[in-house]
């Protein structure tokens, strides 16, 4: 494995990661009021195009770290609609 696709990988996984938290306490609270519907299309949109660009380019950090991103930002959406 070379050095860029590593850093590419670590980079993925710490943006993606970084979602886990506040999903979790979205299920914990059941609060989504300080979440902004307007950001989570913006964000869900934005991480459909790059998935769909790394799938143009081959680039596995790209696929992988928006595919699971643009999942956890769903999942968000769904709890801001179901408990709003």
């Amino acid at each position: 494995m070379n050095f860029v696709l590593l850093i590419g990988l670590v980079a993925g996984f710490l943006t993606t990661v970084a979602y886990v938290p506040e999903v979790y306490r979205i299920f914990i609270t059941k609060d989504t009021k300080g979440i902004s519907l307007l950001w989570l299309v913006i964000l869900l949109t934005g991480a459909i195009l790059w998935f769909v660009y790394g799938l143009d380019i081959y680039s596995l950090p790209v696929i992988f770290a928006n595919g699971i991103s643009a999942l956890l930002i769903v999942i968000m959406l769904i709890l801001k609609l179901r408990l709003h």
